[in-house]
């Protein structure tokens, strides 16, 4: 008996050579080389580095610290979160082609209506393309040290990505009743309510915590340049070299991103 010849192997062989072709320049420019991590030299520094960080500290004075900081980033996620998805919900409604009234109307309508969403993308591209690093070294230099600066910086990158991804979520499950029920002229709210909700709220739900999750994540890079938070405390303790307090701030850090993933889920079961 011959053996099958997979019909489809000759393509995914030349997808796979093709992928190495173009992967390997950019390892060789990115200095990519992970074989020197196991070098003599490099070994003994990793385990003198990680050997600092056991026991983990649990001096009062430090977890009154680490309990402050960390409601510092919590609530500058949440804040930067909640501005940003007030910032997002309109312009994704804005750039999303099945909450469009325009579509409907005339030819003069349609065209208005293609460079109105086409301007309201131009600026969630804006709004996304800059990282919040960024905004946050720019925002301390006008506020100063705190995390009133990081929640700015959230607030306009994360717009940009909520809206982004809303507007393709509700463009991407079933449309027919959002557009029937502007046809029938409903408002674009009724729409989006009973037209588009229903079939994405949990995507949208789930996106929204994952995206909270991130800005804990960014809110802790933030705190290295100074927005205040669990980064700005891990950054005091490597400076003085104190291993302790940094394992103690990364285990907390991942309980946050533990109980950002247990309520993500405890809200798709709820929507559901």
């Amino acid at each position: 008996m011959s053996a099958r010849i997979d019909p489809a192997a000759r393509g995914r062989g030349t997808a796979v050579v093709l992928a190495a072709v173009v992967l390997w320049p950019m390892l060789v420019l990115a200095e990519f080389m992970p074989w020197r991590l196991f070098d003599a030299g490099s070994l003994d520094v990793m385990a003198g580095f990680l050997s600092g960080f056991l026991p983990p500290s649990t001096a009062p004075d430090f977890l009154a610290l680490l309990g402050r900081a960390t409601l510092e980033t919590l609530a500058m996620a949440t804040a930067g979160t909640a501005l940003a998805w007030l910032l997002a919900v309109p312009l994704a409604m804005a750039s999303t082609q099945a909450l469009s009234i325009s579509r409907i109307g005339p030819a003069r309508g349609l065209v208005l209506g293609r460079a109105a969403r086409a301007g309201v993308r131009g600026v969630l591209v804006f709004l996304r393309a800059i990282p919040e690093v960024v905004w946050a070294l720019l925002f301390v230099r006008v506020l100063g040290l705190g995390p009133a600066a990081g929640v700015l910086a959230l607030a306009i990158t994360y717009s940009g990505m909520l809206g982004k991804v809303y507007a393709e979520i509700l463009e991407s499950g079933d449309t027919r009743a959002a557009r029937a029920l502007l046809e029938a002229g409903s408002g674009r709210r009724a729409a989006l309510m009973y037209g588009l909700m229903p079939g994405a709220s949990q995507e949208l739900v789930s996106y929204t915590v994952y995206r909270w999750e991130c800005a804990v994540r960014a809110s802790v890079v933030m705190g290295f340049v100074g927005a205040g938070g669990l980064g700005q405390l891990m950054d005091q303790s490597m400076k003085m070299l104190n291993g302790g307090e940094a394992s103690m701030i990364l285990a907390t850090f991942l309980v946050l991103v533990l109980l950002a993933d247990a309520l993500s889920g405890m809200l798709r079961r709820v929507l559901a």
